[in-house]
């Protein structure tokens, strides 16, 4: 199998969380009690780009903001991968063929994206 290539862009991410909070009407604050933090310092770490939130972190924002993990990420290009039948490629949230198995070097990103149906085995 090969590796899969993808660049996720922090600070256009950053951008797109502090977008969906508008729409959405929240505020930091909203957010900070929502994911039970102490200090509001990591949200705005999100939203200046300087770091992303962690996989369950990002699972949260994405059902308080009632939207998608994929929608909140911004990714430059498309995810390619290889499966079981072949190379595949993820494109703007359409799959070009259906999802076999994922070549990644973490098996718990892998499983989370399992169970929360974002591929399939």
């Amino acid at each position: 199998m090969k590796p899969i290539y993808m660049s996720i862009q922090q600070a256009e991410t950053g951008n797109r969380i502090k977008a969906l909070l508008e729409k959405n009407g929240y505020t930091v604050k909203d957010i900070q009690g929502a994911m039970g933090f102490e200090n509001p310092q990591a949200i705005y770490k999100w939203l200046s780009g300087k770091t992303l939130p962690s996989l369950d972190n990002l699972l949260i924002l994405s059902r308080v903001l009632h939207t998608t993990m994929e929608d909140i990420l911004v990714i430059d290009g498309g995810i390619s991968f290889c499966s079981a039948n072949g190379y595949h490629a993820y494109h703007g949230g359409v799959y070009e063929m259906p999802i076999g198995l994922l070549a990644s070097k973490s098996a718990s990103i892998r499983r989370s994206l399992i169970y929360f149906g974002y591929l399939q085995t």
